[in-house]
């Protein structure tokens, strides 16, 4: 970073905890992109590509939005499978002694959207969590829009064909999942093809099965995942993967159900 300035090195600190995300950079009344992220939106969303004095010898590409019109920009880059950090100014400017502080309030993604200028209000917006080991899986979906989580009900091995009923059923917007999970070929073309669903490929660690504070999130429907271990620890990377992307998404969560896929007759995709 040498040679750059004080605000373009906070932004790229702030970028290289995101890099799978284009960060909307609060300055003043716009969110304004940077680099790669700049060339890509101003491609996506048509926005005119300018450049900005950064230090070094040639300018930064650069590309803004008005930050009180930025949620339909955001939605089209949803749209386009893309996700989107939102970095505000965490002091008032007026205040700052030398360079405005910086924070990403919230990472959007197609699963985690609960605005309704951005939702289709005739269905629910899934996100979805599996836990692939061996031939059994554990498979949990939650709408944070209406705050409603379900755990598939189907138990020991599950094959292609089961988790692709899982699927249509509930036809998440986005799926998190571990690397046994990327081997299911078939699952992930039936996902990728026909619901365009996004894939976030998790650490292992992050479904490590956190009994407490599923029991703390859900009370005593915790129940339903005693015998579940591989469903408990879908939901638990499922709750930190919204810890992570907003602040208070893991909170707008309050039920749990089991959906027994048993009680329901299979359909063809």
């Amino acid at each position: 970073m040498a040679g750059l300035s004080p605000m373009m090195q906070q932004y790229l600190q702030i970028k290289d905890q995101y890099q799978d995300c284009i960060l909307f950079f609060r300055l003043g009344d716009f969110y304004e992109m940077f680099f790669e992220d700049a060339q890509l939106a101003s491609r996506e969303l048509e926005l005119t590509l300018t450049g900005k004095n950064c230090g070094l010898d040639e300018r930064a590409p650069m590309c803004g939005v008005p930050y009180h019109s930025s949620e339909g920009y955001i939605k089209r880059l949803i749209e386009k499978g893309y996700k989107v950090a939102i970095c505000e100014q965490a002091e008032d400017p007026a205040n700052a002694k030398a360079l405005v502080r910086r924070e990403v309030v919230r990472v959007v993604t197609p699963g985690t959207l609960t605005e309704s200028n951005m939702l289709d209000e005739g269905k629910n917006n899934f996100l979805a969590s599996v836990y692939c080991k061996g031939e059994e899986a554990g498979i949990c979906f939650a709408d944070i829009s209406t705050g409603a989580a379900y755990v598939w009900g189907a138990q020991g091995a599950l094959g292609d064909d089961g988790m692709i009923e899982a699927f249509t059923r509930y036809q998440p917007a986005e799926i998190l999942y571990n690397r046994e999970m990327a081997d299911r070929t078939a699952v992930w073309k039936y996902l990728q093809e026909e619901l365009h669903c996004l894939g976030d490929l998790l650490e292992e660690s992050d479904f490590a099965p956190d009994q407490t504070g599923i029991a703390s999130q859900f009370g005593d429907a915790a129940k339903l995942l005693s015998t579940r271990p591989l469903a408990a620890a879908a939901l638990s990377g499922l709750l930190r993967y919204l810890a992570r992307t907003r602040k208070d998404g893991a909170a707008r969560l309050g039920s749990l159900q089991l959906d027994a896929a048993e009680q329901y007759m299979g359909l063809d995709p």
